[in-house]
């Protein structure tokens, strides 16, 4: 089946909030409003879509200038070689996060912004350097 990759697509909170609760091992919260904000305060996102269902999903956001933040990457764990949304595990089986990823990198550079920052766990790091091209950097944390 063909996955189709949408800038800027349009989803619903009812099929966002339980693919990103699965992908990130917390509950679902139907009173999650993910519309709105993302909206609101992001340069765009990507939507992934196999047969018009919603199986992944990442949000860029932006400072209004140079710099783009790769947030929430997620894929739906059907498309996941050992279930669950991680998706250090997806780049093997089809793709989905690396492809989630270089589209939010296509348009966050035409859209003028110089830098794409993402921040992730540890076991994610093949994922971001290897299949995404991301590079290592200095960087600090504050956890509020």
């Amino acid at each position: 089946m063909t996955i189709e990759y949408v800038w800027r697509g349009e989803f619903t909170n009812a099929e966002i909030e339980p693919l990103h609760a699965a992908g990130f091992g917390r509950p679902t919260n139907a009173a999650n409003d993910w519309w709105t904000p993302v909206n609101r305060y992001s340069l765009g996102w990507v939507c992934a879509r196999e047969d018009g269902r919603l199986v992944g999903f990442v949000n860029v956001a932006w400072d209004g200038g140079v710099h783009a933040f790769i947030l929430d990457t997620v894929a739906a764990a059907q498309h996941q070689p050992r279930g669950g949304c991680d998706v250090a595990a997806e780049v093997a089986r089809r793709g989905i996060g690396t492809r989630l990823v270089a589209v939010a990198t296509e348009n966050a550079r035409a859209a003028g912004c110089e830098w794409l920052h993402v921040d992730f766990e540890p076991h994610l790091r093949s994922f971001y350097f290897d299949a995404c091209g991301f590079r290592p950097t200095e960087a600090g944390l504050i956890q509020l």
